[in-house]
């Protein structure tokens, strides 16, 4: 099994939103996306989805968007984005979802020799501070994240992978440590994906966590080509 992954699909089927706001690059990019995971992706293959997936508002409007996403090929974890305001609880959630899509939210997930883990995340402190909302957002996504790593712990394997999945970049420029640092320490995953950020100067791309390897794999800045992280059991370490 190889694993896959590419956040911010921003679909809009049911809420027309057009992404060419964040540039050209955007124009028709859903079909983009769908004709390169063809491209890689087989069926036994699994795609992690960190993220902003649909414009929705409502479930079963986001269930529309999600439906060809569904029908392409290999297992899919989703993870909630700030946009996905449609997400409203896991229960009803994993009862829309159809076959082959696994929602990930206060806990972990496991296929065949893969555990992913995850949270949203929030705003990491960097060259601004954060607001008192903005702490309590962020710790509280360190416990979200915390208990999902209590639930990799259980579920992990001898020889298994962990992959621990945000939407948000685990820290800021300069990237001081900050609530979720620790969390992610102690988990020692062997790789972090994250999206959210557009257009992102490349010298300000968080691509580790003391030592663990990290990937933006937001759309835009993959080409909108699903990034392959692991294949046959081979953790990819490089960025580029």
């Amino acid at each position: 099994m190889r694993v896959f992954a590419i956040a911010d699909l921003h679909l809009a089927y049911t809420t027309p939103k057009p992404m060419t706001v964040f540039g050209p690059q955007w124009a028709g990019h859903p079909e983009l996306i769908f004709e390169h995971w063809r491209e890689e992706v087989r069926p036994g293959d699994l795609v992690l989805l960190p993220g902003d997936l649909s414009w929705a508002m409502r479930l079963p409007d986001a269930m529309t968007d999600l439906a060809p996403v569904a029908a392409l090929p290999g297992t899919k974890v989703l993870l909630r984005g700030n946009h996905d305001y449609w997400w409203t609880g896991a229960g009803k959630l994993r009862a829309a979802l159809p076959p082959g899509m696994l929602a990930l939210q206060n806990d972990a997930v496991r296929v065949e020799n893969v555990v992913v883990c995850g949270t949203r995340g929030w705003l990491t402190p960097g060259y601004e501070p954060l607001g008192a909302e903005d702490e309590r957002l962020l710790n509280r996504e360190a416990e979200r994240l915390r208990l999902s790593v209590q639930a990799a712990a259980s579920l992990r394997q001898p020889g298994d992978h962990l992959i621990l999945m945000l939407h948000y970049p685990p820290a800021s420029p300069p990237y001081p440590p900050n609530a979720l640092t620790p969390v992610i320490e102690s988990a020692r995953p062997d790789l972090i994906v994250y999206g959210h950020l557009h257009g992102a100067n490349p010298e300000r791309v968080l691509r580790q966590v003391n030592g663990i390897p990290a990937f933006l794999v937001a759309a835009d800045a993959l080409k909108f080509r699903p990034k392959l992280l692991l294949d046959t059991g081979r953790v990819e370490r490089s960025n580029h």
